[in-house]
């Protein structure tokens, strides 16, 4: 149950989700209830009319009312005349995102203390709780369980720590044994979830803040924050910030104070939202408050409260193409917009970075994959880019005349060490041997493309696990035996 590799936990006013942080670390069942106290259970009415009440939204990123959610759940249920599972997604996928992390080491009760309400008012068979499987967070999560009786019987199902694996359908595929990916075609939970049963799916933050407001009821959990956006919001801090923090404030808290307060300089853009989110520059940084209305206003979108300030230090562009490239590597390969269109914007940066592409053909590609996907991957790592060109324009123009910015690519972006883009096996070339043939770019087009001499380029990056077959495939038919894959640092 370490918590060693979780970041900090700071607070702008009252803790609500973090209280007791300080005095216990993490609170077992008698410290969590020392701290929130007793919570009784809700009719499903009552359930509604809270979440109504406070406006609670899913803190996973897509920001949808959990009432709407609950009141879905319940007329499917009725409809089908089938019982109903309750699911807790705090799989938190993004390498960016702690705050899931943070509820699951130190505050595992409320998650459950949301989960059991949820269960109890909607007369549920049975709550399923998804964490992944980087060792953060299930044990404690386990012995939270161990600690209490659950309304139901309560269950832990851990799936690959995973960018695409935190989506709530894969979650669902994965919980039903099938493969941690997106369902091919949209299927709503609340319709035919766990089992094929109606399932109501919502995030760890969220059922946490769902058991602070049965606490305090809606006037009370109203007294922080903003009227229309009441209560507190957890902000993971990373990128060029010198104490990383996971941060609980209320909503309306001026952004740049939280900054100030994990000392960390904004540079040439703030990402927010994640890797699915949006840049937006630094003079929306200074006047932007935390919250949905406040991030919308400036183009940006909260999600699931990712904050990842750049800094001066490292190129902005060099960071991109990386965090493109590992967005290509973690799809789930199994529609053309992620098969081959990803790979290509992925290229197609790489290009813009070292001056031999233009922004156009950067927004072109980014535009093929738009609204094309099975899933919503394509869509947010096309609006990841696009705003990346819409903020970076100092840092495009110098990358234009070819010889760059001048600053090393430090890596503020966080990615996971071990798989950078989904694998650890790269593609390279005996340059010696190799007479420009060609065949290997038409056995796997997703990775390898030809270059203006007709000789086969692809980025530095591993090979995504689903291309290695194609990878092998280009090996072995390679006429001059030129290709190479394998573990190394790769060439084009």
């Amino acid at each position: 149950m370490s918590t060693a590799s979780v970041p900090p936990v700071a607070t702008v006013g009252p803790p609500r989700l973090t209280a007791g942080f300080e005095e216990f670390g993490r609170l077992d069942l008698r410290a969590h209830e020392q701290v929130h106290g007793g919570v009784g259970p809700l009719s499903v009415d009552d359930l509604m009319r809270l979440a109504e009440a406070i406006d609670l939204r899913g803190r996973g990123g897509a920001g949808f009312p959990f009432h709407r959610k609950v009141q879905a759940v319940v007329e499917s249920a009725d409809k089908q005349d089938k019982p109903v599972i309750v699911v807790v997604n705090a799989t938190e996928g993004e390498p960016a995102s702690w705050k899931d992390k943070v509820l699951l080491t130190r505050a595992p009760h409320l998650i459950l203390d949301g989960a059991a309400l949820a269960a109890y008012a909607l007369e549920a068979d049975e709550i399923v709780i998804g964490v992944a499987d980087d060792g953060v967070g299930g044990a404690s999560l386990s012995a939270a369980l161990a600690e209490r009786r659950m309304p139901v019987p309560a269950s832990i199902v851990t799936v690959p720590h995973r960018f695409i694996s935190g989506e709530g359908g894969a979650l669902v595929r994965g919980i039903n044994g099938l493969p941690h990916i997106p369902p091919g075609v949209k299927v709503r939970a609340s319709d035919s979830g766990v089992s094929g049963l109606p399932t109501l799916l919502s995030n760890a933050e969220t059922y946490s803040q769902l058991a602070i407001a049965a606490r305090l009821g809606p006037y009370e959990y109203g007294a922080v924050g903003l009227a229309d956006e009441p209560g507190t919001v957890l902000l993971t801090i990373g990128g060029s910030a010198a104490r990383p923090a996971v941060v609980e404030c209320p909503t309306g808290t001026p952004l740049r104070d939280i900054l100030e307060l994990c000392e960390a300089p904004v540079g040439p853009g703030l990402l927010i939202g994640g890797f699915h989110g949006k840049w937006i520059t630094p003079e929306a940084v200074s006047v932007v408050d935390v919250s949905r209305k406040g991030f919308t206003k400036v183009g940006g979108t909260i999600g699931a409260g990712i904050t990842i300030p750049l800094g001066d230090s490292t190129c902005p562009m060099g960071e991109v193409a990386r965090v493109v490239h590992y967005l290509a590597g973690e799809s789930a390969g199994q529609c053309g917009p992620c098969r081959l269109g990803l790979p290509d914007l992925a290229r197609t940066v790489d290009s813009l970075v070292i001056g031999s592409a233009a922004v156009d053909m950067v927004r072109a590609a980014a535009s093929v994959v738009k609204g094309r996907g099975a899933c919503s991957h394509p869509d947010g790592t096309s609006r990841f880019a696009i705003s990346a060109l819409e903020v970076f324009t100092e840092d495009l123009a110098a990358h234009a005349q070819g010889d760059g910015c001048g600053k090393p690519v430090k890596g503020v972006l966080p990615l996971p060490a071990d798989a950078p883009s989904g694998g650890t096996k790269r593609l390279s070339v005996d340059w010696t041997r190799c007479d420009g043939h060609g065949l290997c770019a038409h056995v796997v087009p997703e990775f390898i493309r030809l270059d203006a001499n007709g000789y086969p380029a692809f980025p530095p990056s591993p090979v995504p696990v689903w291309l290695e077959p194609g990878a092998r495939k280009a090996v072995n038919m390679c006429p001059a035996l030129a290709l190479r894959f394998g573990e190394g640092k790769g060439g084009h």
